[in-house]
């Protein structure tokens, strides 16, 4: 697939103070503090939208470099990085372990922090993506895309029900329809070994019916869940680090894989989604679609 050369400015809507620790609300303004509004520039699509994502992925190992190729080769108009950039997200680990394997897509990403990067992201996170994009990245933040509205959210951030974020988030999510994808690192709900995320049900309390897809990473595999209130959970952790292995079969899993790398690709249009989890060998584990009510 061949990408337009323009490129369309979309506006990210955002605030927010970051903190020191996962879901922690204490300490903010000891950590990194993001920036308030910024642009986000991604390559020019129409109609259709032919979207990445992957996370847990910035890792130097045999997996990591499989599946980032695999991306890479597919060429995508914009990719999600869900978060982690191993160890600690220093910013050495950002140039070494990151820029290798998805620097080539910088221009084309919209990421979202993850627990390792989160307590040095003063350092790392947010230099690195200021320098990458051109401009400050906000610490969550939305854009519209092939009549969807993409919501990048901070799971290692404030997020408490009164928190800035999830205020923001609410007003974000005013109107009629759910043609929206809402993205993180921590799941809220996981069959994985980390399981349920209960700090973030504020998240959750706010997204449900009116978010039609949420793509988390953090578990080391990748799993649909089955639909919930209307939204479907798909998560896409199994980028490079060492896979985390389902400690039980869980009734709400649709589909699971510990065994292999792979990343999610989703094409998005007007009114509807379609998603495929693919190997780094780049076999198809698991196909889903999703249609959705655009605003009226």
């Amino acid at each position: 697939m061949l990408l337009r050369p323009a490129a369309a400015v979309l506006s990210l809507l955002a605030t927010g103070l970051a903190c020191g620790g996962c879901g922690q609300e204490a300490g903010a303004e000891r950590t990194a503090a993001n920036a308030s509004g910024g642009r986000f520039e991604a390559p020019a699509v129409g109609r259709v939208a032919r979207i990445w994502a992957v996370g847990d992925a910035a890792t130097p190992t045999p997996r990591a470099r499989r599946v980032a190729s695999r991306v890479r080769r597919a060429r995508p108009e914009l990719l999600l990085y869900l978060g982690d950039v191993y160890e600690a997200g220093t910013p050495d680990e950002f140039r070494r372990n990151y820029r290798p394997l998805f620097g080539s897509l910088h221009a084309r990403t919209a990421p979202t922090p993850g627990n390792h990067e989160w307590p040095l992201a003063r350092a790392g996170y947010f230099p690195y993506w200021r320098q990458s994009l051109g401009r400050p990245l906000p610490s969550y933040y939305s854009f519209r895309v092939a009549g969807w509205r993409i919501l990048s959210l901070n799971s290692e951030g404030p997020h408490g029900p009164r928190s800035a974020q999830v205020r923001w988030l609410k007003r974000r999510l005013r109107g009629g329809g759910n043609c929206r994808l809402a993205f993180w690192h921590r799941p809220r709900y996981s069959a994985g070994p980390h399981g349920d995320a209960a700090d973030l049900q504020p998240f959750w309390r706010a997204v449900r019916g009116r978010v039609r897809l949420i793509l988390n990473g953090h578990e080391h595999n990748l799993q649909r869940l089955r639909r919930r209130a209307g939204t479907t959970v798909l998560i896409s952790g199994a980028g490079g680090a060492s896979p985390y292995r389902f400690p039980r079969r869980d009734r709400r899993l649709v589909f699971g894989n510990d065994r292999v790398g792979g990343a999610l690709k989703l094409r998005l249009a007007p009114g509807r989604a379609r998603y495929a989890f693919i190997s780094g060998g780049g076999r198809v584990l698991h196909r889903g679609t999703a249609r959705c009510r655009p605003p009226s």
